[in-house]
């Protein structure tokens, strides 16, 4: 199978449909622990080959380093899923999904904040160099 651009976003539009659908049954106000479990069950009621809690490695001057970078969620070994449950998305928290992007080599980013009336609305999608190399279809 050939990885393109069109593939990518169908993947993340299904990921976002499941976040909807997390919320949906649970609302804002939960632990992000909770939607974590949640999310990771219906993404696996997708079939989508999902790890969460993964170390993200930092390579630095060929070395890797001792790391306490820990990504919230990865499917299908291309979409970094951050998750939060915080009243406001701070430019931090893309910062934070943007260098896992770049550490892990992985083409798009969702950040995913479930203290929020809506999904969409306060829904962050990074992409990096990678998914720009990809082709389109």
């Amino acid at each position: 199978m050939i990885i393109t651009q069109k593939y990518i976003n169908d993947t993340a539009y299904a990921i976002v449909g499941c976040a909807i659908e997390v919320h949906r049954h649970l609302g804002p106000g939960l632990l992000e622990s909770v939607y974590q479990t949640c999310l990771v069950d219906e993404l696996n009621r997708y079939d989508f080959k999902v790890q969460s809690q993964l170390w993200v490695p930092v390579i630095y001057k060929d070395k890797v380093l001792d790391s306490t970078l820990k990504l919230d969620i990865l499917v299908n070994d291309l979409i970094i899923i951050e998750l939060k449950a915080q009243e406001n998305i701070i430019p931090l928290y893309k910062a934070q999904l943007l260098s896992y992007l770049r550490l892990a080599n992985k083409p798009k980013g969702l950040l995913i904040n479930f203290h929020s009336e809506s999904i969409i609305k306060d829904l962050v999608t990074l992409v990096t160099e990678e998914f720009s190399n990809l082709p389109k279809s």
